[in-house]
């Protein structure tokens, strides 16, 4: 992100739910699989949970698991039932993905929704969008592609948002980052976690909040957001490594839109 220091991004609830989100990932790598069965159940308190071998499932801070969908129960359930193959199978920690996107928001995010919302927002006053290259070809092809996401986002958001050429930050009126902040702000703890994946993955809360809000889909925001990329692949071809952490965003991108999916289904 231009203009955003990087001891800044450390320090934002939006990297620290992303590290709980890491952590646990680590961690799952020295897990082996223990249960026979994973069953996604209703609770007495009202909603869903998950089992296994009929204990309910327990998030690292030490919480039942809990969810409102039951949709996302079966979602997290199967996954709890792929992973690791069999009893005594090795746990990849992508195997329970959507496990640990709820974990973010039901530990780290929903106790205090406020700091998270206040972190991704920082991302909006230096949108990728926003910034234009200096060569005119890239230029015009960003300004297709892009402008019409942030016509999209004056508009459906109220939140208007400058236009520069090259890296040095602009500045954005503080009516449009309180548009901004208004529209994360709408979202429950769930889509925050989400949206605390999708906005480092594409480097823009324009394309992130149009993921959320049904405007784009998770193939076509990620389009959008390696454009820069594919200009200069063009010229200089690609490589097996950038083409492997492209496809990794991408994938977070996806998991991203089908957590909110299962959510609200």
């Amino acid at each position: 992100m231009a203009g955003v220091k990087p001891d800044e991004v450390a320090r934002s609830p939006t990297h620290r739910a992303w590290l709980f989100f890491t952590l646990w990932r680590a961690k799952l790598h020295l897990m082996k699989r223990f249960w026979e069965a994973a069953l996604a159940v209703p609770r007495l308190e009202g909603g869903y949970g998950v089992v296994l071998d009929g204990r309910p499932l327990r998030l690292p801070g030490g919480s039942i698991l809990a969810t409102s969908s039951r949709a996302l129960a079966e979602a997290i359930a199967d996954e709890w039932q792929q992973a690791g193959g069999a009893k005594g199978g090795e746990m990849n920690p992508e195997d329970v993905a959507l496990t640990r996107l709820l974990g973010s928001a039901q530990e780290r995010i929903a106790p205090n929704p406020h700091p998270m919302v206040v972190g991704i927002v920082r991302f909006g006053e230096t949108d990728l969008l926003c910034y234009r290259a200096e060569d005119h070809r890239l230029a015009a092809r960003q300004a297709e592609a892009w402008q019409p996401l942030l016509d999209w986002a004056a508009l459906a958001l109220d939140a208007p948002l400058r236009v520069t050429q090259g890296l040095m930050p602009v500045a954005q009126a503080p009516e449009s980052l309180a548009a901004l902040q208004a529209a994360v702000a709408r979202h429950d703890a769930a889509g925050l976690a989400a949206l605390g994946v999708a906005v480092p993955a594409l480097g823009s809360l324009v394309l992130s909040l149009a993921l959320s809000l049904g405007r784009l889909d998770a193939e076509e925001a990620h389009r959008l957001a390696v454009i820069d990329e594919v200009f200069q692949e063009e010229f200089w071809g690609s490589d097996p490594e950038t083409e492997a952490r492209r496809q990794g965003r991408l994938a977070d991108v996806k998991l991203a839109q089908r957590f909110m999916a299962l959510v609200s289904g």
